[in-house]
């Protein structure tokens, strides 16, 4: 919910409420994202839906919008640590893009870190990995900041 909500209205709503939200989100009929499984089992996740539905994103100078085309956003993933380094993230996001495809969307956008050969602790690259959008097929389409390129991926029609 950090990213769907002000930072007043996610500090308001911490918690039990951040978690209301989300379920109501969900009862409206639009699910937040994609689950991927190991059989029955939960295993990663990967948030999608329309820009619009993130206003945290163009209060951030380095994240805010390129233009005014209508994109869908990837804006955060987990994997479960027995699962990362598996191309987890790559098969979310091909998952993403097929999930916007059904719903007649023509652009993902993602935020992810490119942080070269450093390792970092996973919950700070929870918006994904750089190499991982590259494989997964989007392209750089603007970099505000050394370690955070926004990506998009452009679906045929």
């Amino acid at each position: 919910m950090w990213w769907r909500l002000t930072r007043a209205e996610f500090r308001k709503h911490k918690g039990e409420g951040n978690r209301k939200a989300l379920q109501a989100i969900i009862a409206a009929g639009m699910p937040p994202g994609i689950i991927a499984y190991d059989e029955d089992i939960p295993v990663g996740w990967c948030s999608v839906a329309p820009r619009e539905q993130f206003p945290r994103l163009d209060a951030s100078p380095i994240l805010k919008k390129v233009d005014e085309t209508h994109v869908w956003s990837v804006i955060c993933f987990f994997v479960a640590s027995g699962h990362r380094n598996s191309g987890l993230s790559v098969k979310l996001l091909q998952a993403a893009v097929e999930y916007v495809r059904k719903q007649d969307g023509l652009v993902v956008e993602g935020y992810p870190h490119a942080i070269g050969h450093e390792k970092k602790p996973a919950p700070s690259v929870y918006t994904g990995l750089h190499s991982a959008f590259l494989k997964a097929g989007f392209k750089e389409i603007v970099r505000r900041s050394d370690r955070r390129p926004i990506m998009r991926y452009h679906i045929q029609p």
